[in-house]
């Protein structure tokens, strides 16, 4: 009986993980995509789909704690082992970018579905990071800004919403958005802007 109820968990768990996978890439690809629309690329019914899912709200909010998460992983991985607080900075941006970069249509999406709230709360703990860095990065001179270190990390966090939007509306090549994103957040925490320019060059190297 339990091996039974093991393999049927484990099959709704496949199950579920296949929908948000196919509903990822149904909603890149057309942002308005609908729950029918995702049932039938991903091979199932529409009650299978309601079933692990009550709302098409509720699965793009789903998505987008999978995307914070990697997200976070991505801000961490970028920061690891990185004294200055220049370079630590622009790689974390750079690590990020390519996690916000396969999520940018659905960031458009969540701020319409999930509110800019919701997501504002969801992306606190990488923000918490951010300030952190920031703090010393201002202490140690290697930052200068008139805002304290809480306040230029939400400047940072908008900047990069902007420069999303700016690729979803075609203002931005996309395989520019990463190197661009990471010289305007350290030209924003006061890094001159050829000191900035370099940096990010020798990082995408």
């Amino acid at each position: 009986m339990t091996s039974m109820t093991t393999g049927s968990t484990s099959r709704a768990d496949a199950n579920r993980r296949r929908i948000l996978d196919i509903a990822l890439a149904e909603l890149l690809r057309d942002p308005d995509a609908s729950m029918d629309q995702i049932a039938r690329a991903a091979g199932v019914v529409r009650r299978t789909v309601y079933g692990h899912f009550p709302s098409r709200e509720a699965l793009i909010s789903t998505l987008v704690d999978e995307a914070v998460e990697a997200l976070s992983a991505a801000d961490a991985a970028g920061r690891a082992g990185v004294g200055h607080p220049a370079e630590a900075l622009a790689r974390s941006v750079l690590a990020v970018w390519e996690i916000a970069d396969r999520y940018r249509l659905l960031v458009a999406l969540a701020q319409r579905t999930v509110t800019v709230q919701g997501i504002r709360e969801r992306l606190a703990p990488i923000r918490e990071e951010s300030i952190g860095l920031l703090r010393r990065g201002l202490d140690e001179g290697v930052f200068v800004s008139p805002l304290p270190a809480p306040a230029l990390a939400y400047v940072h966090e908008q900047m990069l919403f902007a420069v999303l939007e700016a690729v979803n509306d075609g203002l931005l090549a996309a395989e520019e958005a990463g190197r661009c994103a990471a010289v305007t957040v350290l030209t924003a925490a006061g890094v001159p802007a050829s000191r900035a320019t370099e940096l990010v060059a020798k990082l995408n190297d």
